[in-house]
This record gives C-alpha cells, sequence and structure tokens, in this order.
C-alpha cells in the first residue's frame, strides 16, 4: 500500500489509493500496475471486464500470441481477478466524478461514494447511433448494435445492413472468411477511402448516399429509403442493421474537460485526475495503445503520491 503524503490542513480519509473509472484495457492496466508498486485500487464498470474486447473476433496488432479479442480478454480479466491489490465493483457506474486539491471522489449509481488521492478515467468509447449523423432519419429512441457484435450464426444465410463505413467491417470479414452473409454498406460518399478494404469482398454491396431514412419492420427486420450519391432513390429491406459509425467517447459526468469533440486531453485535467486510453482522442484508439497509457497513468499516480510528479 502506498503512504500518501499528509496535506496541511486536510484529514481526509481515502477509501483507496486509485480509482480506476472503466473496465476496459486501459483500466485493466492501470489496476495491474498499481498493485505492482504497491498500490490498492477500486474499479468500477458497468458491466463485465474488458466487454468490448470480447466482440473482437481477430486481432492482428497486439503482442503475446493472442489472435482474438476474447483470448486476451480472459487472460486479462484472470489476471485482474488475481490481483489482492485489485477491488472490484461491476456493475456500477460513475454518476459523478469530482476532483479537489486533496481529493478526487466518486459516486455511483447506487449512491456509494468513493475518495481516493487520484483517479484513472478509462471509460473509452461507444458506438455512434443512427441519431447521432446528420444523414441518417431514425425513429426517435432507434437504437442499434455495431456490426462486430454479430454472432456467425445469427448472420449466416442473411442480409444485413451496415450504416456507415469504418474499419471494423473488415476485421468482421477477415475474422468468418467462409460466413455466407451479404453486407449491404451504406455510408457518406466523403467516407469511401474508409472502405477500399472490403471494397473487392463479393460478400458487400457498397452504396455511397446522400441520406438514408430507417423503417423498422417487425422485431429485428428494417427498411430504408435512401437518396444515393448520385441523386436517385432506392428502396433497401434486410434481416436487420447494424452500425459500423465510428465511436462518440463515453466520459462519465463531473469534473473532466472535454474538448470541442468531446474527447477529454490528459494535458487539459485537473491534476488528480489522469486520462487513459479511447477517451484521450480518436487517434490512438488501438488495443496496445490502451494498455500503456493505463499502465502509464497509474505510475503517474504512484509518483504523484510520493511528492515526484511528471516534470515536462
Amino acid at each position: 500500500m502506498v503512504d500518501m503524503p499528509s496535506h496541511a490542513g486536510s484529514s481526509v480519509s481515502f477509501d483507496t489509493d486509485l480509482i480506476v473509472v472503466g473496465g476496459g484495457p486501459a483500466g485493466c492496466a492501470a489496476a495491474r500496475m498499481a498493485a505492482s508498486v504497491g498500490m490498492r485500487s477500486v474499479v468500477i464498470e458497468p458491466d463485465r471486464l474488458c466487454r468490448n474486447l470480447y466482440r473482437i473476433a481477430a486481432l492482428n496488432n497486439v503482442l503475446g500470441g493472442y489472435s482474438s479479442g476474447l483470448d486476451l480478454a480472459d487472460a486479462m480479466t484472470a489476471e485482474l481477478r488475481a490481483t489482492e491489490l485489485c477491488r472490484l465493483e461491476l456493475g456500477r457506474r460513475v454518476v459523478e466524478l469530482r476532483a479537489d486539491d486533496d481529493r478526487v471522489a466518486v459516486v455511483l449509481d447506487d449512491g456509494t461514494r468513493l475518495v481516493a488521492p487520484y483517479a484513472v478515467v478509462g471509460t473509452g468509447v461507444g458506438p455512434l447511433q443512427p441519431h447521432d449523423v446528420p444523414w441518417i432519419t431514425a425513429p426517435a429512441g432507434l437504437l442499434l448494435p455495431p456490426l462486430w457484435e454479430v454472432e456467425a450464426d445469427d448472420a449466416e444465410g442473411r442480409t444485413l445492413l451496415v450504416l456507415g463505413g469504418d474499419r471494423p467491417i473488415g476485421t468482421f470479414l477477415r475474422a468468418h472468411p467462409a460466413l455466407d452473409v451479404r453486407l449491404v454498406v451504406v455510408h457518406p460518399e466523403a467516407d469511401a477511402y474508409k472502405v477500399e478494404e472490403i471494397r473487392d469482398d463479393p460478400r458487400v454491396t457498397l452504396l455511397p448516399v446522400d441520406h438514408v431514412t430507417l423503417h423498422p419492420v417487425e422485431r429485428t427486420a428494417i427498411a430504408a429509403g435512401v437518396l444515393m450519391a448520385d441523386g436517385t432513390r432506392r428502396d433497401l429491406s434486410a434481416a436487420a442493421a447494424y452500425l459500423s459509425l465510428g465511436n462518440a467517447p463515453t466520459a462519465p459526468p463531473g469534473d473532466l474537460l472535454r474538448g470541442p469533440d468531446g474527447y477529454c486531453p490528459p494535458k487539459d485535467q485537473h491534476a488528480r485526475l489522469i486520462v487513459a486510453g479511447d477517451l484521450r482522442s480518436t487517434r490512438y484508439q488501438r488495443i496496445m495503445t490502451a494498455l500503456g497509457s493505463g499502465a502509464e497513468a497509474a505510475l503517474r499516480a504512484y509518483y504523484a503520491a510520493r511528492g515526484r510528479p511528471e516534470r515536462v
């Protein structure tokens, strides 16, 4: 356990040495690094640890011989659960995050309040929904899953409408090379560069569009009226619709400072709030960079607690 320095005029009672908000790769790496230097941590995650990793069928940019997100997530989860200095608060969401001169306080959705000298925030990003982009009109409240959540058995022999052309489409196709599926991918013409890697896959139909209007039909089936980029109109139907629109940051409410794009640049934050992983910016949204930034964030808290803050 870290011996925290005393603060003049302060009688703060800490619940732990480090609060970690988010249980993805960045948060798990932060908690593991904290334990390695003797710091206690509490990891707060509304779902299960590494939940998004479990949905990545193929990996090609991670060291260690892991070929799927499931294998990596299993290994990380097992290691963190075996870490004695780490306490897990799963199924809980942070509803308020505050930083003061000598503490960080979080309030959970069940009313629990935790106080620590520092917090690492690695809540990452979530998928953009149809109502988040101007080129899609959808019924109020319509929420669709991202493509990478599709199970192979649910896609076999079906036609799926994919909204947006972001690169996870290529990951999905590489992970299921023999899958008999037809993906009808509608995307703005400006995003044509994103679909180059899937252009020659015979299972893909690419449709550059100006606008799409969605009409849910019975359970998961969906229909769409499409204004094509060339000005013509088409009607589409599919067994289901999925997202490949990109992501938006999911910062908890409170004292984190957000940039114009909604992300939380680490250099702009209170000294006791350390941002890690995908929440930092769109530029480094990779598993390896999330792991590294999470570990680095824990070390920043460790050295700062000992009166040796980072020197720029």
